[in-house]
């Protein structure tokens, strides 16, 4: 789960790490009220889940609240890589130190040790006494920050020096592992339904296992491997996959139709490959579960089903005597991405 940047700060702040002060606004007159309380001049920055916000005009500095309104209202609304900005933040303005930046990995069984941070200091060259001991706090924090939050990703982008000398984190990128949401609900209400990719959403509200990519072959498996692997084995038929969706071990009729509303609710999709290995569940029953399905559903595009393992042959021989048209029956599993694949050319 991907916070917005104020998100991130307020994940930062609970820790200890410093931020500079800002507000959220909705509306231009709200950014006006913001820019009111903090004083001076500030900047309104884009609040959306993708970078690039800078590039599309999405980072505004304002001299006062009646700019701060004006910046406000050319930035709501601003589509910016298919994201609509719904909000901004407002935030005081701080003297940038960019240039500098330094590598090093954490042992995950060693953990955080302060020697550590003193390497990632001396290697970006930052030589006041002062930011160095700002920074070497900064950086233990923020692993404690990563650790805690059960996060994937936890980014200050750029750590800035203000004119008084008070180091602190103007950026904020925060990636949270959702397996790990049950531990936080506090971060799991933080979740912005409404700027979610619409397939992930509605794949979240059915409780199917989906992954939007950006090809044309919509792919539908029973088991993770199975379908990471569909996904492989497209692309080797010289194909380009348009998603990752796994059914799990059932091929019941109501799985199959919410796997199938998600993936043709991707207008990107030209194909449909069902690839099914009968394990814990039968090949005649998945049969069964896909066209109880496509009874309930009209769809035109081409479907491609490969089924293999237990009762596989029964599982055709249903297919083939009761399918429409628009639906293939392939032996294996590079035989029917390779017919996946030229029926959406």
């Amino acid at each position: 789960m991907d916070l917005y940047e104020y998100q991130g700060k307020q994940l930062f702040a609970r820790y200890g790490i410093p931020v500079s002060e800002g507000r959220l606004a909705t509306t231009p007159e709200e950014a006006r009220a913001a820019a009111e309380e903090i004083g001076g001049t500030v900047v309104v920055k884009a609040q959306v889940l993708t970078g690039g916000r800078g590039k599309a005009g999405g980072v505004k500095l304002a001299d006062d609240p009646a700019d701060s309104e004006a910046k406000a209202r050319d930035i709501l609304g601003l589509d910016i890589n298919g994201h609509v900005v719904r909000k901004v933040w407002i935030e005081q303005v701080a003297e940038q130190n960019p240039e500098a930046l330094a590598r090093l990995h954490v042992d995950p069984l060693e953990g955080f040790q302060p020697y550590q941070a003193r390497r990632l200091i001396y290697g970006a060259g930052i030589d006041d006494p002062s930011e160095q001991k700002q920074i070497l706090g900064i950086i233990e924090k923020l692993y404690d920050c990563f650790v805690e939050s059960d996060a994937m990703l936890t980014e200050i982008n750029p750590l800035i020096v203000t004119p008084g000398g008070e180091v602190r984190a103007l950026d904020a990128k925060f990636t949270v592992d959702d397996s790990a949401l049950f531990r936080h609900p506090d971060i799991a209400e933080m979740r912005d339904v409404e700027a979610a990719d619409p397939q992930e959403r509605l794949a979240r509200e059915k409780g199917v296992t989906y992954v939007k990519l950006d090809g044309d072959v919509g792919i539908l498996g029973n088991g993770a491997g199975l379908s990471m692997s569909t996904v492989d084995v497209v692309v080797v038929a010289g194909g380009r996959p348009a998603n990752f969706c796994d059914l799990g071990g059932g091929g019941d009729a109501q799985g199959v139709v919410d796997a199938l509303e998600v993936i043709t609710s991707d207008k990107q999709v030209r194909s449909i490959f069902f690839n099914i290995f009968g394990g814990i569940t039968r090949g005649d029953e998945v049969a069964r579960g896909i066209l109880t399905a496509l009874d309930q559903m009209k769809i035109e595009l081409p479907i491609v089903v490969r089924l293999d393992g237990t009762n596989a042959d029964e599982g055709r021989r249903l297919l083939a005597e009761a399918a429409p048209p628009n639906l293939h029956v392939e032996p294996t599993m590079l035989e029917a991405a390779r017919r996946a694949v030229e029926l959406a050319a």
